[in-house]
């Protein structure tokens, strides 16, 4: 009975990550050469709340509109990360996803290591570009395959928008795989 078992959980667990690695979905590469990052970051000014301008669709975010991320400094010296979007529209109801990060050692606080599942799947969450004044960044990942504008404001200035989308422009981005995302008004 006790191999059965055995089996029983062992094709049970591999089920489940097929299927996690299902919903990991992997878009196209709209970046074959991601700089690393130009400036280094304050975590204590990049803490706080972020609302999402546009991204690269991906399977973790497919339908979300209203897409926040707060940050907040934890007391084991890692950081809490709280991800909130809406499905099916800015006013549908509202997915929490909640996970932790590492600032990677040398990195000057620009990249760190984020995991939402524990140990078993750690993602790159580098901050590429920001303002000067923490008013805007782009953050992408080594592979080119993700990219995510974000804002202190759920709605720019026109300005703003155009400054986030030439510089991703000059980062190397193809904007045309960029996809806009929607707030409540």
């Amino acid at each position: 009975m006790t191999k059965r078992l055995s089996l029983i959980l062992l094709l049970g667990g591999a089920a489940l990550a097929l299927g996690a690695c299902a919903t990991l979905q992997r878009g196209p590469v709209g970046n074959a050469a991601v700089p690393q990052p130009a400036k280094a970051v304050d975590l204590d000014r990049y803490v706080g709340l972020w609302y999402e301008i546009g991204r690269y669709e991906n399977g973790f975010e497919r339908g979300c509109e209203g897409v926040t991320a707060r940050y907040a400094r934890r007391e084991d010296g890692l950081v809490s990360v709280v991800n909130s979007c809406r499905q099916g529209g800015p006013d549908g109801p509202e997915k929490v996803s909640e996970g932790r990060a590492k600032v990677v050692a040398g990195s000057d606080g620009a990249k760190l290591k984020v995991s939402f599942f524990g140990p078993f799947f750690v993602g790159d969450y580098w901050v590429l570009d920001r303002a000067d004044d923490y008013s805007w960044s782009i953050v992408g990942e080594p592979s080119g395959r993700y990219l995510w504008l974000l804002s202190r404001t759920a709605e720019p200035s026109p300005e703003m928008r155009r400054v986030m989308l030439d510089r991703a422009r000059d980062l190397g981005y193809d904007l045309d795989l960029v996809r806009p995302t929607r707030h409540a008004g």
